[in-house]
């Protein structure tokens, strides 16, 4: 059975984003690009919302191509292509790069993914994380943390009402000032 996991990048004060949705901020070096790919390269499929699906297939599908790609950058973008993508979209109509386009509840379709597919799970985009995790279906998170505070934008973390339960499992720190925090969600404990 899949394991979903929620992995981004987070400024110091809990965003992934900038008030207009810029991604620019964060300080993805060749080091922690290299670990984004061995983290990519063990997940079975990817699962993302409209809006980051769309931001993803605007560059990686022909990342390999551009001469300004560093190795690390050409690495994602071969296995970006062949990786299973899942999209939720009610507005989209079609998808390619070996995606396939879903309008079923998520929790509905998590269920029959987590049937598909054995391993990793991998879910990007702040509503759609949003909405497994308000189901509680997210199973661990991956906060890559970098040494910025953006002041405001889109929240990691949607608000909750009541805590989440959770139990570190790793971490790392890499040489740009990254740091790597990841916990598994706790449940049934008292």
């Amino acid at each position: 059975m899949g394991s979903l996991v929620y992995s981004f990048n987070v400024s110091l004060d809990g965003f992934i984003e900038t008030p207009s949705h810029s991604l620019d901020w964060a300080n993805v070096d060749e080091d922690v690009h290299a670990w984004f790919n061995d983290r990519a390269r063990e997940a079975d499929a990817f699962l993302y919302g409209r809006r980051l699906y769309e931001t993803m297939a605007a560059y990686w599908p022909t990342g390999e191509r551009d001469p300004g790609a560093t190795p690390a950058m050409r690495d994602f973008a071969r296995i970006w292509v062949a990786k299973p993508k899942i999209v939720f979209s009610r507005s989209l109509r079609d998808v390619g790069w070996n995606s396939r386009l879903v309008t079923r509840d998520v929790g509905e379709e998590l269920t029959a993914l987590r049937g598909e597919f054995d391993g990793r799970l991998e879910v990007g985009g702040a509503e759609l994380a949003a909405a497994f995790i308000e189901r509680d279906l997210v199973d661990a998170f991956e906060l890559m943390i970098h040494p910025v505070v953006l002041g405001a934008g889109t929240p990691f973390f949607p608000p909750l009402p009541t805590p989440i339960r959770l139990r570190p499992s790793g971490g790392r720190e890499f040489d740009n000032g990254a740091r790597l925090l990841r916990y598994e969600v706790v449940r049934g404990e008292s």
